[in-house]
């Protein structure tokens, strides 16, 4: 790929966006390596890495690389036999520990969740606990080594401090006896790591001992007494000794990374290639970025396409579609309308999904396989080269001709310009149309009215223009793909002030075929505006038919269930009734039979009595289950809102929510359902009898009809702490389970992710909760967690 359309397009400040997101130096130098790949297995394993990462830092949170550190040259030494220092066992140390924390990152939160593209890379790393554990052992910071490395080094230390006790003791006791007399000051100090006295210099001949140094002024000398001579070359001696035992030490952990140099390298490159993985999901996520598919027909198709480089909040999407039906696209339009951007957002998104980049498209975007993108945008002028504008435009189209091919993308700024306008647009014509006998994918932007005439009548080419509001004078950023641009001049300065007469003589001086052609674009445009406006009507009107589908099959759903319910609770209820009557008259024949035969007339008369009162509370408890299919004698004068009433055919208890309508039919609201039955089915029930017969009213039952009657199936967390938004979705998903409710949606955000994890672990320890999942495409996404409710 060449350099200069790299940079013409800003692929290198993309690079650099990417970099910054690598949170190890052997990280960021992988990223800074990126580069558009012409292999298009390769393309898509690199996507579907970024994909899996985006996936796990969703699910997970995000994890850093921060101590992984090159350590190949220090691994190379130990191939030589070579001792480490200090600072380079620490630094393999840290790498190892790094590989442990992301291997229990990388490991599954579930034993039956699917394996993805980066688990055998997780599964590979090894964190050696035994050599890291002993380096921690042996080694406190980069400057000390611990005093129970080993018991050589402990017994040394221990008599350097010994020794150092005895010099302080003897120079204390030569301080007490000379020091007002032969010292400048009362104190002990090292000269050449060996402990000083300060003697003034005219009495170094009454204190005995080596001079090691003497102040600048010559008044004082640093004497080293002869009583601690011999201690000092004890001292001396033992830190020898010392740092040959931390040689030692040293050597002996060496030896210990050299057996597992191996794996240290592994865990090194598959750090490496960790960290420069999630730098690329770190980057698409910042920029809601999606996957792009990549494909070798040619085929540009990008969706709501936005510049990465412009703010997310202000940039307009746009669609970009070429090489299906059209390979060459000409795209028109006033100046500031938005041309240049889209000839950079289509070249810059192809480079990025080429080097395993997600791109800021909406999903399913479609990328081409091109091995080459030549871009000529913007002013190139030189005067160290002597070449205009033109010239320089023209040395690279040259270029571009010569070596373009159909694997190429070409894109062109301006095509013609800063020339004769009548030549311009001839070679312009003539590049493009050269461009388009080969098969060469090509956008290029123009004010040439005679190459918008070239795209209409050649097939295979395709007018586009950047939409412009000439009532506020400002452009929407829309590309409209099929219908070509005006440059607004006139309407524009009319808007701007210039008078109506220069206007009409400007018109005056367009040649017939020019004004008859603007004006057919006027109509286009006109016509264009009028369709947009039906379509989107007609896309708002299948929206809300929609909705009235998904609502009226959900409340269709319920209601098959509810009615499923009720008939099961229906022949419980008859079964136990069935039961109590046979138990009843077991009873009786049992008592006969104890009787010894029939009985007397007062005692048949006596249980027959009881018979009939027990007949009686039976037929009670039954008489709600023969309700259905009976006929209400209801008339409109005797309803009013408000009103509880049971719907026969369903044998439900509600209330009226709308007086009957000419055909007798009503709105009825039970529980959470609103449903539409006619008069005649509908029975008025008192006051006593809506909690149903035997059946006390209670503030509970009260409480969880309120519940059912206004529980949703969607809570909106956004803006809250992870605290607060579970003492929420507690209160929500009890409401939801009272009301039956299938599923809910729960709706938290992407941000950082803490709120997600917080309702996604409450949602694990809800005993209502039989499932859940993140949202897909159209639900909300990764803003959006779905459960399932038991």
């Amino acid at each position: 790929m060449n350099e200069k359309a790299l940079h013409t397009l800003e692929f290198d400040k993309i690079i650099n966006l990417l970099t910054e997101r690598a949170s190890s130096a052997p990280g960021k130098a992988l990223c800074a390596k990126t580069h558009p790949l012409t292999d298009i297995r390769e393309i898509d394993r690199l996507q579907e890495e970024t994909a899996a990462a985006v996936s796990r830092v969703f699910a997970r949170g995000s994890i850093s690389f921060g101590n992984n550190s090159d350590v190949r040259g220090s691994l190379l030494r130990l191939d030589l036999g070579s001792a480490l220092s200090i600072r380079e066992i620490l630094a393999v140390t840290k790498l190892l520990e790094n590989a442990g924390t992301v291997r229990n990152y990388g490991k599954k939160q579930r034993e039956d969740a699917p394996d993805d593209v980066l688990s055998p890379l997780f599964e590979v790393l090894e964190s050696l606990p035994q050599i890291t554990g002993e380096v921690r052992r042996c080694i406190l910071s980069e400057e000390e080594i611990s005093d129970n490395a080993s018991p050589k080094l402990r017994q040394i230390r221990r008599s350097i401090k010994l020794a150092g006790d005895r010099i302080h003791s003897e120079l204390s006791r030569i301080i007490a006896a000379h020091g007002k007399d032969y010292l400048q000051d009362s104190l002990v100090t090292t000269r050449d790591g060996r402990y000083c006295v300060p003697v003034k210099s005219e009495y170094k001949g009454q204190v005995g001992g080596i001079v090691h140094d003497m102040s600048s002024s010559g008044s004082t000398l640093f004497i080293e007494p002869t009583a601690v001579v011999n201690l000092n070359n004890e001292i001396r001696q033992l830190e020898g000794d010392e740092q040959k035992e931390i040689e030692a030490i040293l050597a002996r952990l060496s030896e210990m990374l050299n057996g597992e140099a191996g794996f240290i390298r592994q865990d090194y490159e598959v750090l490496t290639a960790l960290d420069y993985i999630f730098a690329r999901a770190s980057l698409a996520i910042s920029m809601d970025a999606t996957r792009p598919l990549v494909n070798s027909e040619g085929i540009l198709d990008l969706k709501k396409a936005r510049h990465p480089m412009i703010d997310k909040k202000k940039v307009v999407p746009t669609d970009i579609r070429l090489g299906e039906t059209f390979d060459l696209l000409v795209i028109t339009g006033p100046n500031t309308g938005g041309k240049t951007v889209t000839l950079k957002t289509s070249g810059l998104l192809t480079l990025m999904g080429l080097s395993g980049l997600h791109i800021p498209a909406a999903d399913r975007s479609r990328i081409a396989l091109f091995e080459e993108v030549y871009a000529d945008i913007g002013d190139e002028q030189s005067i160290e080269q002597s070449l205009s504008t033109f010239s320089s435009h023209m040395k690279n189209i040259v270029e571009f001709l010569k070596t373009a091919d159909e694997c190429s993308l070409v894109l062109f700024d301006e095509l013609g310009a800063g020339t004769d306008p009548t030549e311009g647009a001839a070679l312009a014509v003539a590049i493009l149309d050269s461009l388009h006998a080969r098969g060469i994918r090509t956008l290029a932007t123009t004010h040439y009215s005679e190459i918008k005439v070239y795209a209409l009548r050649t097939p295979g080419v395709e007018n586009a223009s950047c939409e412009f509001d000439v009532s506020t004078l400002s452009p929407t950023y829309r590309l409209l793909i099929g219908v070509p641009g005006k440059s607004n001049a006139f309407a524009i300065s009319k808007k701007l002030g210039l008078s109506d007469a220069i206007i009409n003589d400007a018109r005056n001086l367009l040649s017939d075929q020019a004004e008859s052609f603007e004006d057919v674009i006027s109509d286009l445009e006109s016509k264009r505006i009028s369709l947009e406006n039906e379509r989107l009507e007609a896309e708002r009107t299948r929206r809300e038919i929609e909705a009235l589908k998904k609502d009226l099959a959900f409340q269709k759903e319920h209601l098959s269930e509810q009615k499923k319910k009720l008939i099961a609770e229906s022949q419980i209820e008859a079964r136990k009734i069935l039961e109590d009557a046979k138990a009843y008259a077991d009873k009786q024949i049992a008592f006969f039979a104890r009787q010894g035969g029939i009985p007397s007339g007062r005692e048949l008369e006596k249980e027959r009595d009881a018979l009939r009162t027990r007949i009686n509370e039976l037929h009670s408890q039954t008489s709600d289950i023969g309700t259905a299919g009976k006929s209400g004698n209801l008339k409109k004068e005797e309803l009013k809102a408000g009103d509880p009433v049971r719907v026969l055919s369903l044998n439900l208890k509600g209330t009226v929510s709308s007086l009957p309508d000419a055909k007798g039919q009503l709105f009825v609201t039970c529980g959470i359902m609103r449903m539409k039955v006619k008069l005649s089915d509908l029975e008025k029930l008192e006051e006593k009898d809506i909690e149903g017969p035997g059946i006390k009213k209670s503030s509970a039952g009260k409480l969880r009809m309120e519940k059912s009657k206004t529980a949703t199936g969607e809570i909106n967390l956004l803006g809250m702490t992870v605290d607060e938004a579970v003492m929420e979705l507690d209160k929500f998903i009890d409401n939801a389970a009272i009301a039956h409710l299938p599923s809910i949606r729960i709706v938290h955000g992407k941000g950082t992710g803490k709120l997600r994890q917080g309702v996604q672990q409450y949602l694990k320890r809800n005993r209502h909760i039989k499932s859940f999942r993140l949202g897909e495409y159209g639900e909300g996404d990764a803003g959006v967690t779905i459960a399932e409710l038991k």
